[in-house]
């Protein structure tokens, strides 16, 4: 493999994961602010189904996703089977439980005078999330950065949905799985080393922008 294609195939998995991340974070961070900011007697069932969802194994994901968006699945007029696109759609389905909840354990671990107090200024619903979210916003970023550790590495549904086809649909992970099974292990280290420096760059902003945020709320 020669540089090119790794840079393709970094770059695919950077586009995928941060897609699908960014648009589970507009879903997951509203859903989980309603949901903690909620007195409906349906909070504890949401939040349970919330945090199961959030162990759901990506290869039972990918399975489904699959039967769905194969021609002779009820979302096979779509003609997404083996595209970016379903990797996308896998990966958002992946992380929007883990936004949602981390979300919802970041507001609930503000101290209740502060949740009351808040709640007596506000208007709104909506008004009472958004200020709760700024209040929990280290919380909610971590949620975000964790979201996006587990889109990279992910495999499993990615590999089923997308099909793990050269120069279109083949990322970093599902890279790795190939690369191994035909026996190039330098070139699966050489692979295996990107996703690291991945990792360590997710790690080094979340700890940057931690620090900025917690100097901003001293």
């Amino acid at each position: 493999m020669d540089a090119g294609e790794l840079a393709q195939i970094t770059l695919l998995s950077l586009r995928v994961s941060l897609t699908a991340v960014s648009l589970s974070t507009l879903v997951g961070v509203f859903l989980g602010s309603l949901i903690a900011t909620s007195s409906s007697k349906y909070k504890n069932a949401l939040v349970t189904l919330v945090n199961t969802f959030m162990g759901t194994p990506p290869v039972l994901l990918g399975l489904v996703l699959y039967l769905l968006l194969s021609r002779s699945g009820p979302l096979g007029f779509l003609g997404m089977l083996f595209t970016p696109e379903a990797m996308v759609l896998a990966q958002f389905l992946l992380t929007l439980p883990i936004i949602t909840g981390l979300t919802i354990s970041a507001v609930e671990s503000l101290p209740s005078e502060l949740r009351e107090f808040v709640k007596s200024i506000s208007p709104s619903r909506l008004h009472e999330s958004v200020l709760l979210l700024n209040e929990s916003r280290i919380g909610v970023f971590g949620a975000v950065l964790a979201a996006l550790a587990r889109a990279v590495s992910e495999v499993g549904a990615v590999i089923i949905v997308g099909g793990n086809i050269r120069y279109y649909t083949r990322v970093l992970t599902t890279a790795i799985v190939y690369y191994t099974n035909t026996g190039e292990f330098e070139t699966s280290l050489w692979l295996g080393a990107t996703l690291t420096a991945i990792y360590l760059a997710i790690n080094v902003v979340l700890v940057y922008v931690r620090t900025r945020l917690g100097a901003r709320s001293d």
